[in-house]
């Protein structure tokens, strides 16, 4: 009984060596296929790309010749026999098991480990590589990025390397580097070093929030990617491009600059003349290579041509584009009525589709010289624009119309007008002057020159300037021109670095048209909060007394900026006063820093501050004398330009619409529209409804416009 009972434990313990030499076999056999790089590399393939044919893993493994197709069956052989690789036999299709991925793991746990206890330290470039840390590239950095003298960078970067070794990473990041040298910059007190070393980007969180929000965007993946970057342009441009009391003065609400992003890279508006394209797309050069190179004075491409330049310049202007000079080509033509609304439309409709590098799509004016169109061809262009208007729900594309003196009357044409306007069409009406559809001015300097680009896109909080100066009129106009000075002479920067952007090539279209030879370049400031400044907070009534304070603001306003425009060197500077972002904006940091709006007590329900002017209807029918009278006087005293509105939505009868528009002709520019809203869920048009449900897919979310 005890032999066998002897015998037994014997071969239990024999059935155990063997279990356990099996074990380290495999194992052996394991460590084997780890010992082979081309191993390793096929599992992290496999772990990263997931099921891939024999054809697709070969040529990502880098065995693309017919001569290592046999070293590649080999290294894949050896995978298969270890139950590291499985092949799908159904799909033909090789995966990494779960003993492959552990193996994979233990391999980078052994690689991670070997760094540390070489006492080496890798960092995780920018650049998507790995790199043994050499504290020389750090000096590098910080004399070219920040512009510290040598030795004082040397002195940094000890300090620097001493911190990071006391980490015991096996892996630093090159942000986390640059945040240790940061921190060592404002330890020791060198903040502008430290800020021209900063890195620009987003949080990790908010590039989150952009991607699981994508709801709330309305541009599709295009609006995330703008979002994106242009959050990166704004930081540099408030960090390292703009001096820094135009920074603060922005942060802390005195001034506002429109479109942050590309506010140092290219203009607000540009004004450009077909005709200096009438050698087409062509001049394009080296850029676009995608985009077909077509000529504006061929009459079948000519539509084509249209939508080009508009998908084109949608690029080159963060606002507007105005374009001049389509009739001569649209027209000189045998057209016929049919023809010519057919093609205008066909342009337009194709070039919505236009993407743009700005925060916002800009918008198009297409200037339309009446005393060039007799009534028949008007009525065409017209209906061409309607049709257009008919299928877009926001339409990007306005009409500006040019009345010389020699030209028929506006009143000839107010009922075509006004139908358009009713139909949620954009008319803007100007007389003997060539504006945007906000009132811009093309030219300040008397000289109607080709191509002009207009940087307007600062505004100044006149509400904040006016409450600090304890109601005093004078103080509040001393304070004004105070704030102008420095704002002309950043703008004056932007001007320059613009004009060596479209010299580089970064705006193909305004290039190729010469701009730099025949084009010029106007800076405008516009003024916000005008009405409130005087009436509310300075505490003049609206009276005669009132108003020759408000004019007197606006002369100090353009005198200080025409002044200092000559010392420089510009006759094309100006004040506006314009609609734009500022007012929301200008209001609400009023309100979070006061705790109220600067607003009188009869206009606290208002959330923004005045822009430029607005006009009821009713109120225009009743009064058309008076009303036109304050505008023109305003609009005279403002070089950059003013917009008038004229607000038409009170008015439903289509003769008393047609009297209303025939009403404004004594105005240099004016905007009649209706207003609208937009259902955000179908995006339904309701043109002057005050409806508070979309009619068709019951949304209540509804965006007026």
């Amino acid at each position: 009984m005890e032999q066998l009972s002897h015998d037994y434990s014997l071969q239990t313990e024999n059935k155990r060596y063997g279990i356990l030499e099996s074990a380290s076999k495999r194992v052996r056999m394991i460590f084997s296929v780890m010992a082979s790089p081309n191993r390793i590399d096929i599992l992290r393939i496999l772990n990263s790309k997931g099921p891939l044919t024999y054809s697709e893993l070969k040529s990502l493994a880098g065995f693309k010749s017919k001569k290592e197709s046999g070293k590649f069956a080999y290294h894949l052989r050896k995978l298969l026999r270890q139950s590291l690789v499985a092949l799908n036999k159904g799909e033909r299709r090789y995966t990494i098991t779960n003993l492959g991925k552990l193996v994979l793991s233990l391999a980078r746990q052994i690689e991670e480990r070997s760094i540390v206890e070489s006492g080496k330290m890798y960092v995780r470039t920018s650049h998507n590589s790995i790199e043994e840390f050499n504290s020389h590239k750090i000096i590098q950095s910080i004399v070219r990025e920040a512009g510290m003298p040598l030795e004082q960078a040397q002195k940094i970067t000890e300090e620097v390397e001493n911190k990071i070794y006391k980490f015991q990473a096996a892996y630093l990041t090159s942000s986390l580097v640059r945040e240790t040298v940061n921190s060592v910059l404002i330890e020791h007190g060198y903040e502008e070093y430290r800020s021209r070393m900063s890195r620009l980007g987003m949080p990790s969180s908010d590039v989150l929030d952009l991607v699981s929000n994508a709801e709330g965007i309305t541009n599709g993946i295009e609006g995330i990617i703008n979002n994106a970057s242009m959050s990166v342009f704004s930081e540099h441009l408030l960090l390292n491009s703009l001096p820094k009391d135009i920074s603060d003065m922005h942060l802390g609400g005195e001034l506002n600059i429109s479109n942050p992003g590309v506010w140092g890279i290219i203009p607000d508006v540009a004004f450009l003349n077909i005709n200096e394209f009438s050698e087409g797309l062509q001049n394009l050069n080296g850029k676009f290579f995608s985009i077909s190179r077509v000529r504006f004075d061929e009459k079948p491409n000519f539509a084509a041509a249209l939508q080009l330049l508009l998908a084109l310049m949608s690029r080159e202007a963060s606002s507007e584009v105005v374009l001049e000079g389509i009739t001569d080509f649209l027209l000189n033509d045998t057209l016929n009525r049919e023809d010519i609304a057919s093609s205008f439309s066909r342009s337009l409709i194709s070039s919505s589709a236009s993407s743009s590098y700005s925060e916002g799509l800009p918008s198009f004016t297409i200037l339309l010289p009446i005393n060039t169109l007799d009534k028949k061809t008007l009525e065409a262009l017209l209906d061409g624009y309607t049709k257009y208007t008919d299928l877009t729900p926001l339409p990007r594309v306005s009409l500006a119309l040019n009345y010389s003196e020699d030209s028929r009357t506006l009143e000839e044409d107010s009922q075509m007008i006004s139908s358009v306007v009713r139909s949620g069409g954009k008319i803007v009406i100007m007389k003997n002057e060539k504006r945007t559809s906000n009132g811009i001015r093309k030219s300040l300097d008397g000289k109607d020159t080709r191509s002009v680009a207009s940087l307007q896109s600062m505004s100044i909080n006149l509400p904040r300037l006016a409450y600090q100066s304890n109601k005093d009129e004078t103080y509040f106009r001393a304070k004004l021109a105070l704030t102008i000075k420095p704002a002309l002479e950043a703008m004056y920067i932007r001007k320059k670095n613009i004009l060596n952007a479209i010299r580089k090539g970064l705006c193909p279209v305004m290039g190729s048209s010469n701009f730099e030879q025949f084009g010029t370049t106007n800076i405008i400031l516009n003024l916000t909060g005008l009405n409130e400044s005087v009436y509310d907070i300075l505490g003049y009534n609206q009276n005669s007394t009132g108003d020759d304070v408000l004019k007197k603001v606006l002369k100090t306003s353009g005198d200080v900026a025409l002044d200092h425009g000559r010392q420089m060197d510009s006759k094309s500077v100006g004040i506006s006063m314009i609609d734009d972002d500022s007012s929301i904006r200008f209001s609400t940091l009023d309100s979070e820093k006061y705790g109220k709006t600067l607003l009188s007590t009869g206009a606290e329900s208002a959330k923004q501050y005045s822009q430029g002017i607005t006009v009821k209807g009713k109120e225009l029918l009743l009064q058309p004398q008076k009303t036109l009278e304050e505008c023109i006087s305003i609009d005279g005293l403002l070089r950059g330009g003013l917009s008038t509105s004229i607000d038409l939505t009170d008015i439903s009868v289509q003769d008393e619409l047609n009297k209303a528009i025939a009403a404004s002709t004594g105005l240099t520019f004016f905007r009649p529209f209706v207003r609208s809203l937009i259902c955000r869920g179908c995006s339904r048009r309701y043109v002057g409804s005050d409806v508070n449900k979309c009619e068709t897919c019951g949304s209540v979310y509804l965006r007026i416009c």
